[in-house]
Parts: structure tokens; sequence; C-alpha cells
């Protein structure tokens, strides 16, 4: 598939929205942020990532670089701040320890923000908790952030399906869910709850998700399989150190 065309802002060509800051290499967000942030957002970026990158980690009650995940929002603008609160957890180089921290005393918005940055940060299933937790959840925008790569490459097939399970339940579109096609393939499991969701719908005379049967389809073990996901090591997905 082609790549989204690229737009144009004063005649000068900037990169198309990144779909989400989970699924997109991290020197790539710096860039789209860089060209869509006016110079005041800019200059506080700057700085964030500059004070983050020199203390990385945690240090005492709070660090530096938590203030200002707290205040990407107001800095940056909410179409931004998912993704500059990525770029300065991967500054910040924050391991496990870190992110549970943030993710235990932040708000809904900076939670979601650490599940975005799994992928770039957590080469292995330490922090699957981290994502069981937003799974209990009813925040469309949190399971959509937790239903991403490192969800699709560390949860477990048991939780897995009844993550696809409460997307439906919930209405977030089974497009959030990354790797869907590949770990949906040939799972009969799956197909048996989905196709018992189904009869429930039904037999309470409720319309069954049009995502459900997209979902039911991609069991069909006769399936073409679909292409490998590109696999990223403990280096994150940029290439680089983590």
């Amino acid at each position: 598939m082609a790549p989204p065309p690229e737009s144009t802002t004063n005649g000068t060509r900037v990169a198309p929205t990144p779909k989400s800051p989970a699924r997109t290499p991290v020197p790539t967000l710096h860039d789209h942020l860089t060209a869509h942030l006016d110079a005041a957002a800019r200059a506080w970026l700057g700085q964030a990532l500059g004070e983050a990158a020199e203390q990385p980690g945690i240090h005492g009650p709070i660090s530096v670089w938590e203030l200002r995940l707290a205040e990407a929002g107001r800095r940056c603008g909410a179409e931004y701040a998912d993704a500059a609160r990525v770029l300065i957890l991967h500054a910040a180089r924050a391991g496990t320890d870190a992110l549970n921290r943030v993710y235990s005393q932040g708000t809904a918005a900076e939670r979601r923000a650490v599940l975005h940055a799994l992928p770039h940060l957590v080469p292995g299933p330490e922090a699957v908790p981290l994502v069981e937790d937003a799974l209990r959840t009813n925040d469309t925008r949190l399971l959509s952030a937790a239903v991403g790569p490192y969800a699709a490459r560390h949860l477990t097939p048991h939780h897995w399906r009844h993550a696809v399970l409460k997307c439906l339940f919930t209405g977030v579109p089974v497009a959030e869910v990354a790797d869907l096609d590949r770990r949906a393939r040939a799972d009969a499991e799956l197909a048996r709850m989905l196709a018992d969701y189904a009869a429930e719908r039904t037999a309470a005379g409720r319309p069954v998700p049009e995502d459900l049967h997209r979902v039911l389809t991609l069991t069909d073990p006769t399936a073409t399989p679909p292409a490998p996901a590109a696999e990223h090591g403990p280096r994150g997905t940029d290439g680089k150190e983590s």
C-alpha cells in the first residue's frame, strides 16, 4: 500500500500525521512535532527533552521530566500531547519502574502515553501488568492505547482474545488492535468466543458489530497468512538504544 501523501503548509512539505505514537518510530514522531508545533511549543519540547536526557530515570519524589509530562497538553496542545509525552519518556530512558510510577500516579492522559511508549522502551513482558490494568477500564482512549504493538507482542492468547472482545464491547475499532491479522488467524478459540457473543447479541435483538464479522473472518484457517510483523528488539522501533 502506498504511504499517505504528504501535505503542504505554506508550500513546505510536511510528513503525514503519524497514525499512533506506539507504531511510529521515535525520530519520525520528533520530526512531525518539529514540523507542526509553533515556536514556543518547539522551544518547550526541546528543553523538556534535554532535561530528560540529562537526568534520566527517576530521582526522588518526582523527576523534572515527570513534571513536563503533566505540562505537555497545555504546552503542545491536545493533538500533539501523546507524541510529546512519548518523546519525553524515551529521552528519559524510562524503565519499568519509572513507567509503573508514571502510570500509577498519572492522569488518564499520562497513562495513555505510558502505554504508547511501551514498545519503544520495554523489550520484554515486564510491563504486561500495565496493559492488563488498562484493559480492565472502560476508557476507550486508554483501551485503544493498550491494544498496541506491545500487547500484540506480549499478551498471552487468553488475555489477547479478551482484549479483542473488550474492544467489541466498548466500541473501540478493531483497527486499533495491532497485528490483528496475524494473531487472529486460525484462532479457533477466538472464533468460538466471537460466535457466542454474536449469538447473545442476536438473541437479545441487538445488532452484531460489523467489526465482529471482520475478526471472525480473520480466524479462518484457510485465509492467506499475512506477512510477519517486524520485530523490534531492545533498541526499540527507531533502532537506537532505549
